[in-house]
């Protein structure tokens, strides 16, 4: 007799502290897009902390989740979920898992029949008759107001690039910027200090290279690529620079050759000049390519 009072009492003891789950389907057959309830709780927490899926992902693919609230306290956890369905058919809620501590309960399945209770002969009414409605200048505004000014951004992009084509591309190799930026690259030679220290080879080198490149970009003559007598013939024919200017680039560069091929050795004196008579040259080639443009349009 004792011994089945120790059992009962540990029964009653054991079901008092235990986690009781349950859970409450609202319906089981639904119209398409209709809103059933679900309803889970856990009693008897003592304080124990639930863990399940996250708000909105507790139930699967086809179910879509209206409401998802969660509400606890030290004893209790409960669930409701509201939630519809757009596919006709037979869908199943799985069991359910939610930890309690180190517990694992789990709820019943539900299956649930899905059914289009529209028929093929049901007439669609409008519950009210169509208004037509009298738009003003500021309504149509609103209306395509993205679409307008999307049209005016494409047609200013189309504007700005005709204009760099034609412009933009000009300025750029203009006759100034030519000058500008060889008189930079000049000046860069000069504070490398090679006439100073007597470095005539290195001088000649560089000083022809940026002469020959401000040729081919200001005159439009292949510098870059003729030998030395070819372009003095070339510039004499073409006729487009100066005798005076010719007499420059015919001495700095025959004088460049042979410093190059170690036929001569200038001093101070001639590197400066040379440089010097580089640089008015490339100051006055503007001069050269004015009377080129007048004696074209002559």
């Amino acid at each position: 007799m004792k011994r089945i009072l120790l059992i009962l009492c540990f029964l009653i003891c054991a079901n008092a502290f235990s986690q009781i789950l349950s859970s409450n389907l609202e319906k089981k057959t639904l119209a398409l897009g209709e809103v059933n309830h679900l309803i889970i709780k856990i009693d008897n927490l003592s304080g124990k902390p639930v863990t399940a899926a996250a708000k909105n992902e507790l139930l699967p693919f086809h179910f879509e989740e209206v409401k998802d609230s969660i509400g606890q306290n030290q004893n209790l956890y409960e669930r409701k979920i509201e939630f519809a369905v757009y596919e006709e058919g037979k869908f199943t809620i799985p069991e359910l898992e939610f930890k309690v501590g180190n517990q694992v309960l789990k709820t019943i399945p539900y299956e649930i029949d899905v059914m289009n209770t529209a028929q093929k002969a049901d007439q669609i009414n409008d519950i009210m008759n169509n208004k037509e409605v009298k738009l003003e200048a500021k309504d149509y505004w609103e209306l395509y107001k993205f679409y307008i000014l999307a049209a005016l951004g494409i047609i200013a992009l189309i504007i700005a690039i005709v204009m760099y084509m034609k412009w933009g591309k000009k300025s750029k190799s203009s006759p100034a910027v030519a000058t500008n930026q060889t008189l930079k690259e000049l000046d860069s030679l000069k504070k490398k200090k090679y006439i100073e220290e007597g470095n005539y080879r290195s001088f000649y080198v560089e000083l022809i290279e940026i002469s020959r490149k401000f040729i081919t970009k200001q005159y439009h003559l292949p510098a870059d690529v003729l030998l030395t007598d070819d372009l003095i013939d070339l510039m004499k024919k073409n006729n487009t620079i100066s005798q005076e200017n010719e007499k420059v680039v015919e001495d700095v560069f025959l004088r460049g050759d042979l410093v190059k091929f170690a036929k001569t050795f200038p001093d101070k004196d001639a590197m400066e000049k040379d440089f010097a008579d580089v640089r008015e040259f490339v100051k006055r080639s503007s001069k050269d390519l004015e009377f080129e443009n007048l004696r074209k349009d002559v």
